[in-house]
């Protein structure tokens, strides 16, 4: 420890990007920060790391106090160092981004931090370098979600192709064509289809299916190629 002595200390946090989808949105959870400075203000979910642990115990911790999950898709996104990032005091910050089903955990967040979710598309100004955190997530994101299916984890336990198409577009915020997608996911044999239908879109109705969690866990690293070109279509060329 004398050998590092003289060397200048400083802050480590960790900040938690939550995306949630709610069968129409996706969208992100923020909280009201509850303390100086910038109090009163929206903000990422976030803490510092303590000295028992490492950076992503302490963003389970943190994800735990909020949404009380234990377990949920979450990746370690950049670290934040810029020296005046925070007004305070220097803190280096690592984001995480985490997936969760809205409906499924909706019941489950933590009223101490005021939390909101807000639409992607929509989203208030965030503190620090927060929206930045955000931007990067969002491409991360869309990126991984073109080769792998983690985008199923946002999803309830039963849901239709068009629910999952609707999922997609909001991600990329495009429009896809219908049979196209069909074929796509489909082809991946990684969907179980169920014998009944969601009848409140059409007459018709549209079959459920259902994640089938043996192929999806040996294809998960799998390059399924969900979308081509995906940062051309997220900017909109």
């Amino acid at each position: 420890m004398r050998h590092y002595s003289k060397q200048p200390r400083f802050l480590l946090a960790v900040d938690c990007i939550i995306f949630g989808y709610d069968g129409q949105e996706l969208k992100l959870l923020v909280i009201q920060r509850g303390f100086e400075p910038c109090k009163g203000e929206w903000s990422l979910i976030g803490g510092f790391v303590q000295l028992h642990e490492t950076a992503e115990a302490a963003a389970k911790r943190v994800l735990k106090n909020l949404t009380g999950l234990d377990v949920m898709y979450m990746e370690q996104l950049h670290a934040f160092s810029d020296i005046d990032r925070d007004t305070e005091e220097r803190t280096i910050s690592v984001a995480y981004f985490a997936l969760i089903d809205i409906q499924k955990y909706k019941q489950q967040l933590s009223e101490d931090y005021h939390p909101v979710w807000f639409s992607i598309n929509h989203l208030p100004d965030l503190i620090f370098d927060h929206n930045q955190m955000v931007e990067l997530a969002k491409e991360k994101l869309r990126y991984k979600a073109a080769l792998h299916p983690l985008l199923f984890e946002l999803l309830p336990a039963k849901f239709t192709i068009p629910q999952l198409q609707n999922l997609y577009e909001c991600v990329y915020n495009t429009t896809f064509d219908k049979g196209n997608f069909n074929r796509k996911i489909l082809s991946t044999h990684l969907l179980t289809k169920l014998a009944d239908k969601d009848k409140l879109g059409s007459k018709k109705g549209a079959f459920y299916y259902k994640v089938n969690t043996k192929a999806y866990n040996d294809n998960f690293h799998s390059f399924l190629n969900f979308v081509a070109n995906p940062h051309k279509i997220a900017n909109g060329s």
